[in-house]
């Protein structure tokens, strides 16, 4: 038999889930992105590599680096 806490416990984490999910949906903006704003002026599209250098290898050197000064630091004292 499930406790009754574990119950409320799981009603509460369904709720917050679609919670969570409906404001996403809502502050999307996606449905904006259709009308072009005046003084818009997007530039040119980035390539595949330009995309996955800039928003994969950049965050993955950065927390390397990161890992490693924190490391290399820990290890002298």
């Amino acid at each position: 038999m499930v406790n009754l806490n574990m119950k409320r416990n799981a009603k509460r984490a369904a709720a917050g889930a679609v919670g969570a999910g409906l404001l996403t949906m809502l502050s999307s903006p996606a449905a904006f992105a259709l009308i072009r704003d005046d003084g818009d002026d997007p530039g040119p599209g980035l390539s595949v590599f330009e995309t996955l250098s800039l928003f994969v290898a950049a965050p993955i050197a950065i927390f390397a680096l990161i890992t490693a000064a924190v490391i290399l630091t820990d290890r002298r004292r």
